[in-house]
């Protein structure tokens, strides 16, 4: 979908402050910093996603007339203002971890500099773009690793939160290791692999159960998938058997069958029997109904002969952790760095860049220090924007889901475990820590009276 990208799409709040900057003239540049300040239920990772979003919706930032408009017709502002946003256009750079690559908790996902009302504006828009992108990235990672190697696809959109979800929830699934979706728009604007199978109303439609799933192989005779379970997974089975060998005496094949309900683990070996014994040993049991990554887990640990898992609800709002904490902090204006005091929300100051230590193909420990230190490890926020305009072109999705792979395998297994996973060590590098207890010293005298 065409996401907003109307400059409206913003709190008030950005609004009213970004007047008084205005007001009493206040340009410095400011550095924002977007980050995850605790983890959801068993998460121990997250992955970056929702990046290219952010830099299009910066590179097309403006005001246009009726935009204007509205904000006039509410009083709240005036002429010289209204003004001045017409011409406003954001000049800053962001720094971020690219998509594809995992992060922890309180690691900047992406920091902005850009002058304080720029930097401000922009807020909510960031805030939206990379929540729910990060959470859909992550929970299929998670689907990923549960299913070990076996396929998965995105059957989420029917059930996302609304249709720009389900978009986005397709491109992230997909960077996270997913085969293919069923959305058919998200696989010609993303060129994902498309793929389903057909529903419990197309084998109804029909007299027969088998006559339906004839009726499909003839439509469909390289690419056929049957959905079994209408009125009984095993009867449906032998049926489908009975196609299968109909379609190699017609020299084609039956690509697999569908299992939707029941006990998934028990069906899908009696299922294989059947097949198995049909000489159908190469036909796929795909199954679908509820899964996610503790369902996966769960029936494979059960011995279920399943090849593919169907995806759906609760990937697509990510069920389990439907948000994150995430926070878009102002750590340096004017040069100072500046920081919040409020219990469990401190803040960390200063731009920051992340060094992380890989040993033998083995992902050990990252540090979070200031941007121009120089420490072990490989630095994970990238230059992407400078003067407002990006530095590079749109990455392949292909690419970007690559690095996820290659990444996700150097995390230890278990960081990645699906329950209680041990979590990833990330420490502050001496000169940030430094910096940290010099600023809360410097403001508790400041503001709160106390002496060092």
């Amino acid at each position: 979908m065409n996401s907003i990208r109307n400059a409206l799409l913003a709190d008030l709040y950005g609004l009213t402050m970004s007047a008084c900057y205005f007001e009493n003239r206040m340009v410095a540049p400011a550095t924002f910093s977007l980050y995850i300040r605790k983890y959801g239920p068993h998460r121990s990772y997250y992955v970056s996603a929702g990046i290219d979003e952010v830099l299009d919706f910066l590179e097309r930032f403006q005001y246009l007339d009726e935009e204007l408009d509205f904000l006039q017709s509410t009083g709240l502002f005036s002429t010289d203002f209204l003004n001045h946003l017409e011409k406003l256009r954001f000049t800053g750079e962001l720094f971020a971890i690219p998509e594809g690559r995992l992060f922890f908790k309180d690691e900047p996902i992406l920091e902005i500099t850009a002058p304080i009302m720029e930097a401000q504006l922009v807020e909510t828009f960031v805030i939206n773009a990379v929540n729910l992108q990060v959470s859909i990235a992550s929970k299929a990672a998670r689907c990923n690793h549960a299913a070990g190697g076996k396929s998965l696809v995105d059957f989420s959109l029917r059930r996302t939160q609304g249709t720009d979800a389900g978009m986005k929830v397709a491109r992230a699934s997909f960077i996270a290791g997913f085969g293919a979706t069923s959305n058919v728009l998200a696989g010609k604007l993303y060129s994902i692999p498309i793929a389903g199978t057909m529903a419990h109303s197309f084998v109804l439609s029909f007299e027969e159960e088998i006559e339906a799933f004839r009726a499909f192989a003839r439509t469909f005779p390289e690419s056929t998938v049957l959905l079994i379970d209408t009125y009984d997974t095993v009867s449906g089975a032998k049926k489908a058997a009975r196609v299968g060998r109909e379609m190699l005496e017609r020299g084609h094949k039956l690509k697999g069958v569908r299992l939707d309900s029941g006990d998934t683990a028990k069906l899908s070996k009696e299922v294989r029997r059947i097949l198995d014994e049909a000489g159908l040993s190469e036909v796929i049991i795909f199954a679908s109904g509820g899964f996610d990554e503790f369902e996966i887990e769960e029936v494979l640990s059960k011995g279920a002969r399943i090849d593919a898992f169907g995806v759906g609800t609760k990937m697509g709002v990510s069920a389990d952790a439907p948000y994150n904490d995430i926070a878009y902090k102002l750590v340096e204006y004017d040069g100072r760095p500046v920081l919040k005091l409020s219990r469990a929300k401190k803040t960390l100051v200063n731009q920051k860049q992340v060094f992380r230590v890989t040993r033998d193909g083995k992902m050990t420990g990252d540090t979070i220090g200031v941007r121009t230190e120089a420490l072990e490890g490989a630095p994970l926020l990238e230059c992407m924007m400078r003067n407002g305009k990006r530095l590079a072109a749109l990455e392949p999705l292909p690419r970007i889901r690559e690095r996820f792979l290659a990444e996700f395998s150097s995390l230890a297994p278990p960081n990645k475990a699906i329950v209680n996973p041990e979590i990833y060590p990330v420490h502050l590098s001496p000169m940030l820590e430094a910096a940290q207890k010099r600023t809360i010293r410097e403001v508790k005298k400041r503001e709160l009276g106390e002496s060092s």
